[in-house]
């Protein structure tokens, strides 16, 4: 099952000209539903307000807000499973017409598959050679720039990696190949800030405000990998799950650290 504008449906044919198909014209979300509730619904709604503005697109109302969107995907989730629910929502310009949009409509297609919780250790990782982070206008969102982390996974597995870690022209570290990067040193949480040009991903949005709330002071800046490698645990962070990194390059670290510990149950508990 799929929800196509707003309409549940077994299967659809999505018909020609499409605009996401031809210019990218469009954004996604990755979303985990979960304990009946949508989570960092919030979060995700404030990041597709601002992915709709920078490409001068009008959500539809089944989008409109932050319930609406949980209600909206709650439906496909009953349709289909009881059990924790990955979702990708598509939304991309309505029209034909070339680089100039016709209109700020948007259309929408909104998929499910199983979800399964993913926190175990990353045990190899390094820093990526072939491409590096771009900042742009719309480098905080999924899709637009979609072809990097192609890039960066294809790296990855050429290079037998269980992650890795982009960094920009200027070499400051930005972001992994699908997830946000922190590291803990001396009693501070660290993450690249995002004019790296890193996603602004709801995780790392969630995480930190949870920190900031218990006491925990969070810097975001800009930092190069020797910053990292003095760094006491590294980790990175997305909607699937938090995962320690073991090594990274030639630096190893802690994969259980007490701050990542009480950042966890923080999370939980929020």
């Amino acid at each position: 099952m799929l929800l196509l504008n707003d309409v549940l449906l077994p299967t659809a044919t999505l018909p020609l000209p499409n605009r996401g198909l031809a210019f990218g014209d469009g954004f996604f979300e990755t979303l985990v539903f979960a304990d009946n509730r949508l989570r960092y619904a919030a979060d995700h709604h404030a990041r597709m307000t601002s992915a709709a503005a920078a490409l001068y697109l009008t959500l539809p109302a089944a989008l409109a807000s932050a319930a609406a969107l949980e209600a909206t995907l709650a439906r496909l989730v009953q349709a289909i499973s009881t059990g924790p629910v990955r979702l990708r929502l598509q939304v991309w310009r309505t029209g034909a017409g070339r680089y100039t949009p016709l209109t700020d409509q948007a259309e929408w297609l909104a998929t499910a598959e199983g979800f399964e919780e993913n926190d175990s250790p990353l045990e190899v990782v390094d820093f990526a050679r072939q491409t590096h982070a771009q900042p742009s206008p719309l480098s905080f969102c999924k899709g637009p720039q979609a072809w990097l982390y192609v890039r960066a996974a294809h790296e990855r597995q050429q290079r037998g990696l269980d992650e890795i870690i982009l960094t920009t022209a200027a070499g400051h570290v930005a972001e992994a190949g699908a997830a946000a990067v922190f590291w803990l040193k001396e009693g501070k949480l660290y993450t690249p800030a995002l004019t790296t040009g890193c996603v602004a991903g709801v995780r790392r949005a969630h995480l930190l405000r949870v920190a900031r709330q218990h006491g925990l002071a969070c810097v975001e800046d800009l930092f190069t990998p020797a910053d990292v490698a003095r760094a006491e645990a590294v980790f990175v962070a997305n909607v699937a799950g938090i995962r320690s990194i073991r090594t990274l390059g030639t630096q190893h670290f802690q994969v259980e650290h007490p701050a990542l510990t009480a950042l966890r149950d923080w999370e939980k508990r929020a």
